[in-house]
């Protein structure tokens, strides 16, 4: 049975703006840090940095790993902090997320875990990638159910799924062990679906921006920097990047395309610890 859907009205002809966050990995303690970095500090440079740009947004997207440790305390700090860019919030789990302590304290009159976003011309899924206990992905049959029922459902709206894992393979030879599992099962299902326009996922704490030719056209696969630290591209060994925390602006265009950049804070600010081999 589909679920009901977040539903937002907007002009005819009016793109959907999303700003999309992820990984920020916060803690109970605002002053706790993660290989280095303060992550509530760096969390609240993100948000600054996009109430300061000359850039709108409709709607935010938080794309897991909210916590980092597990606490109920982390999740209503993540609430507190976000109200300062005053958007509606649709969030999903990542693999370091307690799905159960979520919907029990992402809690607020602006904040949603529902899986199906309808917004002007398109769809948003939020999908769950998580495997109970595991940091690695796949992508369960009812989530499969879910995009079959939704797109029947709106067949003349375009859609965006939205996830935690990696469905591609970053040429990172640790971080790949801990990817979407069936991540080309994944792509080569969604793709048969006309109405599929983009894919986008958190994760990787890095950015990526490409294209998947499937048998409609092209399909937007995009990843985003985390709030926090940042892991290195192209690196078989665990390693961190000096390159700042950043978020991702969409603007999902009426006739199905898809505009979008990263922007990242300003400065050299939030600086990990390089000696770290993991955590």
């Amino acid at each position: 049975m589909l679920k009901s859907a977040v539903n937002y009205t907007f002009e005819e002809n009016q793109s959907v703006r999303l700003i999309q966050i992820t990984d920020p990995h916060l803690f109970a303690d605002p002053e706790s840090q993660l290989l280095g970095v303060n992550t509530a500090k760096s969390l609240q440079a993100v948000l600054d940095t996009f109430n300061h740009s000359p850039e709108q947004a409709d709607l935010l997207i938080a794309s897991g790993d909210i916590s980092q440790d597990y606490s109920a305390t982390s999740y209503h700090n993540f609430v507190r902090q976000i109200a300062s860019i005053n958007l509606p919030c649709h969030y999903l789990p990542g693999n370091h997320d307690d799905p159960r302590m979520m919907a029990l304290h992402m809690q607020g009159a602006n904040v949603f875990g529902q899986q199906r976003i309808i917004a002007g011309n398109w769809q948003i899924l939020m999908l769950d990638s998580t495997v109970r206990g595991k940091p690695g992905g796949f992508m369960g049959e009812q989530q499969f159910l879910l995009i079959d029922a939704a797109i029947k459902a709106e067949p003349e709206k375009h859609v965006l799924l939205a996830m935690h894992h990696n469905p591609i393979l970053m040429q990172c030879g640790w971080l790949d062990q801990h990817c979407m599992a069936n991540g080309t099962e994944f792509i080569e299902r969604v793709s048969q679906y006309p109405q599929v326009k983009g894919l986008l996922w958190g994760h990787v704490h890095q950015q990526v921006n490409q294209q998947h030719s499937g048998p409609h056209g092209e399909v937007a696969l995009m990843a985003t920097p985390s709030t926090c630290i940042q892991f290195k591209p192209l690196s078989d060994h665990f390693a961190l990047d000096g390159v700042q925390p950043g978020y991702r602006l969409l603007e999902l265009q009426c006739d199905g395309s898809i505009r979008t950049e990263v922007y990242r804070v300003a400065g050299d600010h939030f600086t990990p610890d390089n000696e770290a081999s993991g955590y």
